[in-house]
Formats: C-alpha cells, structure tokens, sequence
C-alpha cells in the first residue's frame, strides 16, 4: 500500500528540466504472450514497460515504477480483474487505467462500473481484436510533446551495466519479397530513459571506447544468430564496424573465430560507412580481400554523393553497395536523387557488388528502386529494427512482404 509521500511523489512524474521522460506502463497480465505482445508493442511507441503477473507484485511496483498507467487485460484466466483494480484502489493510484477486452463482454462493462467507483481515471476501453495503431491511440496522450534531451550516459557505463544489445531490421529481397536477411543496429535499453538510439551514445570510431563496443557487437550477433536461427532457420546477418577496427592486428581471424559452429551458419557481412572506406581505401581494400576468404563480406554502406571516389579501382573486392536514405528517401519524385542512386547501382553491377537501398519507406520509392533495379530494399516501410526476439516473432514462418 502507498503512503501519503509515496503518493505526493506520484503525482509529480520524473522530468529533464521542463520536458517530461517517456511514459511509464504497467501491464498485469499472467499470460507470458499477451505481456510480450503489449511490452514490444508499447515499447516500439516510445512507452517504458514493466510487466506484472503475479498480483502480489503490483503494490511494489506502483511505489517503485510509478507506472503513468496501467494496462489490464480482462482475459479469460487471466489474473481477477476486480482485484486489480481494488488494488489499484487500495494503493491510491494517481495514474491512467486502460482497460482491454470485448466491448460487449460483462466482465468489461462490470470493470468500468467497478473503477468509476473506486474513483480510477478510466481510459476508454481498448476493445479486442486490435491493431497496433489501436494500442498506440488509447495511450498517445501519455507521449510528451518534446523528445527528452540526450542521456548523459558513455559507452563504458552502458556496457558494464549490460545496457546494450543488438536491434534487428530486415532486409528484404526485391525480386522474391521474401526475408533475405538483417541488419544488427545497436540500441540502449536504460532503466530510466528506456529505449536510447545510437546517435546519443555511440562515441567517435578513432575512440578507444569503440573496440569495447565493437567487440560487444560481434560477441552479441553470434549468440543473437544462434537464437534466430533456431526460430526462424537460416538467416544472413549484417554489423556495423568502424574502419579502425581493421588496424588491429589479427582482428578478421578473431572475428572469424567466433563464427557459431552450425551447419546453417553461411557466413557474416561488415558494414563500414562510405566516408570511412574512401578515406582509407588501400585498408579497406586489403580488409575486404582477407575477409572473403573467411565468408565475410564487406559492404560500403551509405553511398551517396561520393561514389564517383569508387570509380576505376583496378581491384574491388567489396560484396555490397548500400545506397544512402539521403538520396533514396524521395527519389520517387527527385530525378537528381533517382539518378545518383542509378549511378551507384550501375557502378555496383559493374563490379558484381549487390547493392541494398535503405530508407525506403514509401510505395513510390519502392518502385523507383524497383526500376533502377537494386537487389535488396531496407526500411521503415517493410519494418523497423526490432529486438531479437521479436524480430523472430515477426519474422517466423517464411513471410513474403507485399507492397
């Protein structure tokens, strides 16, 4: 049960100076799928959630988390509604109560009775069968106006707090739409801020910081891999490393080490950015001759303008070419933009390098890449970087996209 103070406190949510942190959601449910579902969904839409399934733990978790509100799913043998709710009551929550079930269903319209009662600040019902869309309507007022500011968190912090891991976004093949594989993306998953994207973290490549988080990344795909693999089969995976890393003495054959000993294990790519490889290109060069004959492959990724720095090479052993969002993102309608992805698709057949357009997020650039004729297409609108097992879920069952 909350105290008075525990109360105070709760009516006055944690802020960054005036701008509000993402919202916190407690979900009780004793039902590992329906919490797993509600958890990576809410997550995905910029919410922090705690799960619940046991009632005895909701009490503690309404001193500790203060949850802005909390989600009950009104499922049959699920845990009791109506004492949810008394605790709920009982522990004097300040919050939002989301309800989820049939609209019609008894059970629902006994739990609005029993909350209007009791005096809990009902949401309206989140009727079941829903879309996510649906899910993310019933909370949106919860979403600060303003993004909170950049965590001061460093590398080295996240790492020894096991913060880190790896997100997973799909690559899709053009010519099939079947799963051709994935790129790894590295996210923060922190106790205060939850999700924090790279950009707030990932420190510059020349860092010596950047070894630990490299050697992270490449410890992390593997066993990532391995559970991928067992739900979903075989399945190409991308990282991204920086230049430097290359510098090291015995860094390919140490990473070809790690290579999971699995008859479906078909090899790794390296994803470097464009700048990185132009600006050393005799490195690149050697590191991509060496690591083909360790079934690595080596993509230069976010070509965009510079790509006429690649022309000419008298050796190139890079596997892929990946055009940059900048200039795929409304090439549908730029011809400027179309063009220099054309450029850069012609120079990657020309050398036999595949090539993968990223940010592709609408029909229309679809079907300009389509036309310029890349192999593979990435982006938001064939999904987002997921974690690991949700990207499983979602994956699972040889799903063929449609456009």
């Amino acid at each position: 049960m909350m105290n008075d103070t525990v109360q105070e406190d709760a009516s006055a949510r944690p802020t960054f100076g005036k701008r509000k942190i993402k919202p916190r959601l407690c979900i009780v449910e004793n039902k590992q799928h329906i919490l797993t579902l509600l958890g990576d969904t809410l997550e995905d839409q910029g919410f922090i959630p705690t799960p619940c399934s046991r009632l005895d733990d909701l009490g503690g978790i309404l001193e500790t988390v203060l949850p802005d509100v909390v989600i009950v799913p009104t499922s049959v043998n699920g845990l009791p509604t109506h004492d949810i709710i008394h605790a709920l009551a009982a522990g004097r929550f300040p919050g939002k109560v989301l309800l989820i079930g049939p609209s019609v269903a008894p059970a629902v319209a006994a739990a609005r009775e029993l909350c209007g009662k009791l005096g809990l600040d009902l949401l309206p019902v989140l009727a079941t069968p829903f879309r996510e869309e649906d899910l993310f309507n019933s909370v949106a007022s919860l979403v600060p106006a303003q993004a909170p500011p950049p965590p001061p968190v460093d590398v080295t912090e996240a790492l020894d707090a096991g913060w880190l891991e790896l997100w997973y976004q799909p690559k899709i093949d053009i010519r099939t739409m079947a799963l051709g594989g994935a790129e790894a993306l590295i996210r923060m998953r922190h106790p205060t801020w939850g999700i924090v994207p790279p950009a707030y973290f990932i420190p510059d490549g020349s860092d010596p910081h950047f070894r630990d988080l490299s050697r992270f990344v490449i410890g992390r795909v593997f066993e990532d891999w391995r559970y991928l693999a067992t739900h979903l089969g075989r399945i190409h995976l991308s990282i991204n490393l920086p230049i430097s890393f290359f510098r090291e003495p015995g860094a390919i054959g140490d990473l070809r080490a790690q290579f999971p000993d699995h008859p479906a294990f078909d090899g790794l790519t390296v994803e470097v950015a464009s700048s990185e490889v132009t600006g050393n290109l005799a490195l690149a060069t050697e590191a991509a001759r060496q690591m083909r004959f360790h079934h690595i492959g080596f993509s230069i990724d976010n070509v965009g303008e510079e790509w006429p720095l690649l022309v000419g090479l008298s050796e190139f052993p890079f596997a892929e070419i990946k055009l940059d969002r900048e200039f795929v993102d409304g090439s549908s309608s730029e011809p400027l933009k179309r063009s220099v992805c054309r450029h850069i698709a012609d120079l990657a057949n020309d050398y036999g390098a595949r090539t993968v357009a990223e940010g592709v997020e609408t029909k229309e650039d679809f079907r300009a890449m389509h036309d310029i004729g890349v192999d593979a297409i990435q982006g938001f609108l064939f999904g987002r970087p997921m974690a690991a097992r949700k990207f499983a879920r979602d994956m699972r069952g040889g799903l063929v996209f449609k456009v």
